[in-house]
């Protein structure tokens, strides 16, 4: 079972879960100023490729299924005569989200062209219903409010697209693989597998959890089966796993992904590389299971952070990667967008992007590094060494390029097992997944540790490269076993006469650890199958 004083406590969460929600919605009010003056007094254009000046913008209740109101708004082109249809664009509201969220958007996206039809999410403010977490009523939704569209709305049948940030993101996938109406998909900072993502490593994403359901209880209606799952969740509650596993599997894309494939829509998805709620590599690993078009895009920032500017309309490049991508599938425009390559990545140290064919050619020159020797840590004490706090620190490494950090030399070997690689003579372009091989034993049946990937300079000061956690239960006390840990994937540049350094250690404020007082782990590296980091390295 978990440790409850590792976990932060409700009170911290909620604080922090208030606070960006008023960021938010401040940003959404900021943004409906000016469509709330946007009368259709302009010209449109003659074709979908040319914009018109302004759109208009109503306020509707849609009917959702099962008999729910959902609160939404309709945008369309200016001088819509009932003349001629339009594509639309369907967006589900983010999670904890009212249906001004993407107002600015909207009407960008009305003003060339488009019907776009915004609703806020079942179970939230004064949409009917109560929160299932994109379950098979939030589907049957999104069907239901195209439907309701292709009636009450110059809508084109067979030009619909639907998109989304955050849980927008993964109601429009999962949408896409019930719905073959659904030809176009941009899900921003969404999730493929749900499990992968607040419960990789089988460790319990513990900020994660406790941010989105403080955020679900203040903005809207939890479901029995929600809050039973979180209690079972946050409390450690193994008798449940297999049912929390089940539960998530049937909310995550990945499980329709033959349906999806088989509908055939176009599906572009974008997300941060420092994500602490929906990890890059679950959306990677979705991506190349794809057979449709397909764009991947990653870039610097936390959960829904890289879509943020443009939800207050100012120029933000997911946003024009959307626009895009839904001009060329929904209006037949020639913008190259398929010529491009179809995976573009921003790193984290240096500007501009980087095109690849596909993700498997993302850091396709592995080299390894050495953990030699026999390390010793106790457990149930933070080294020192941790992945920051969920949205904040990676805001800051997004935008200043502050991140988390740690006193390498500092960190105290009795919590913390720490190994170096030697001093790089040039730059190393991190690309895409490390992965960390060693052999554990331990003196209990449970137990967690974390991984950390640090970039560390002369001075011995370590800047946070990527990380991950590994639970595990029921192994022999004494009886070493082979752990494998895949870190979150990501794009850094560690410059000329720095090293790597990995760091383990057991106490992380991002998750819940499993490990029993008294615990202590070794590592170990033994010849017939030794220890090693491998580190993906851009092909130059």
């Amino acid at each position: 079972m978990g440790h409850p004083r590792t976990t932060p406590t409700a009170r911290t969460l909620r604080t922090t879960a208030v606070g960006t929600l008023s960021a938010t919605l401040l940003a959404g009010a900021v943004g409906v100023a000016a469509p709330a003056q946007a009368l259709p007094d302009a010209t449109r254009a003659a074709t979908d490729a040319r914009s018109a000046a302004a759109s208009g913008v109503r306020f509707h209740d849609i009917p959702g299924s099962g008999g729910i109101t959902l609160k939404g708004n309709v945008f369309t082109p200016a001088g819509t005569d009932g003349s001629r249809t339009y594509p639309v664009i369907v967006l589900p509201t983010s999670w904890a989200m009212p249906q001004i969220e993407y107002v600015a958007q909207a009407k960008k996206l009305a003003d060339s062209g488009y019907v776009v039809v915004s609703y806020t999410s079942r179970g939230f403010w004064l949409s009917g219903g109560e929160i299932e977490v994109a379950g098979p009523e939030d589907i049957a939704d999104a069907s239901a409010v195209i439907d309701w569209a292709l009636t009450h709305t110059p809508a084109d049948r067979d030009r619909v697209g639907m998109a989304g940030v955050s849980y927008g993101a993964g109601i429009s996938l999962l949408a896409a693989g019930h719905d073959k109406r659904i030809k176009a998909v941009a899900a921003l900072s969404g999730w493929a597998n749900l499990i992968d993502s607040i419960y990789g490593g089988r460790t319990q994403h513990s900020q994660a959890g406790l941010l989105l359901g403080t955020a679900g209880a203040l903005t809207g209606r939890p479901s029995a089966e929600l809050q039973q799952t979180l209690k079972d969740f946050l409390g450690s509650n193994l008798a449940k796993e297999q049912d929390m596993i089940a539960w998530g599997k049937k909310r995550s894309p990945e499980t329709y992904l033959p349906q999806i494939n088989r509908n055939g829509a176009a599906i572009m998805l974008g997300n941060a590389w420092g994500d602490t709620l929906f990890s890059p590599n679950q959306y990677a690993r979705f991506y190349e299971r794809l057979t449709g078009p397909k764009r991947l895009e990653f870039r610097p920032g936390d959960h829904a952070t890289a879509e943020a500017t443009g939800l207050l309309g100012l120029p933000n490049d997911t946003w024009t990667s959307t626009h895009r991508w839904f001009d060329h599938h929904l209006k037949g425009v020639d913008n190259g967008i398929d010529r491009e390559q179809p995976v573009q990545l921003k790193s984290r140290t240096r500007s501009g992007y980087e095109g690849y064919p596909d993700w498997k050619s993302v850091g396709a020159n592995q080299r390894k590094f050495a953990l030699d020797g026999t390390r010793t840590i106790r457990a149930n004490v933070d080294s020192g060494a941790n992945g920051g706090l969920v949205l904040l620190s990676n805001l800051l490494d997004q935008f200043v390029k502050l991140p988390p950090m740690a006193s390498i030399p500092l960190l105290p070997r009795s919590y913390a097992s720490v190994w170096q690689s030697p001093r790089y003579t040039s730059t190393q372009e991190v690309r895409g997944t490390a992965k960390f091989h060693t052999t554990l034993t331990s003196n209990k049946e449970s137990g967690t540790l974390v991984a950390y990937l640090y970039d560390v300079g002369p001075l011995g000061l370590g800047k946070l490269v990527s990380n991950a956690p590994f639970t595990f239960h029921g192994q022999p006390a004494g009886k070493p076993f082979p752990v494998d840990l895949e870190l979150n994937s990501t794009a850094y540049d560690v410059p000329a006469g720095h090293r790597l350094a990995l760091v383990v250690d057991t106490v992380d404020p991002l998750y819940i650890e499993h490990n029993p007082s008294g615990a202590q782990l070794t590592f170990s590296s033994p010849a017939a199958d030794p220890s090693y980091v491998s580190v993906p390295l851009r092909n130059k």
